[in-house]
């Protein structure tokens, strides 16, 4: 067998791979990821719709201390931030704007929460990155109302 006909079956999966997984399905994929992680940290900060448990108003006086910002204000941020933004990726409404929010919210907890868990806040860039360069794609709220 020669070199070539080995790679036959690599190309073809190679060829397929780009005709499937279109950046629009990527986009719609790392928007559904991305707002899953979010949506999910944001529900474990409330009970009911959204009401603040008194759990996190204690996390975020004990452990997840920020700048400049009172516990309590910061605690109210990132919960609704959490909610709302993660609706918008889902949507794909102002994707790129709710991204940069994602971003910056990582920045935060890596920097001054959880600087030993740069592994998973740098995967969370990643696709963060991606939405902010690429946009929600064509299954998106943001392409069919022509926001950039």
């Amino acid at each position: 067998m020669t070199a070539l006909s080995l790679r036959a079956p690599f190309d073809l999966f190679a060829q397929t791979a780009r005709k499937v997984l279109t950046e629009d399905v990527l986009a719609l994929v790392t928007r559904l990821g991305v707002a899953a992680i979010f949506f999910q940290s944001g529900r474990t900060k409330v009970d009911g719709i959204l009401h603040i448990t008194d759990g996190t108003y204690a996390l975020f006086e004990s452990e997840y201390h920020v700048p400049l910002l009172p516990p309590v204000v910061a605690a109210h941020a990132a919960t609704y931030a959490e909610h709302l933004f993660s609706i918008l990726v889902v949507l794909g409404l102002f994707t790129r704007l709710s991204a940069l929010a994602f971003l910056g919210m990582t920045a935060v907890i890596e920097i001054f929460v959880y600087p030993d868990a740069w592994p998973t806040h740098l995967s969370w860039a990643g696709l963060l990155l991606f939405l902010i360069a690429r946009g929600g794609g064509q299954f998106s709220l943001d392409r069919a109302l022509r926001i950039p």
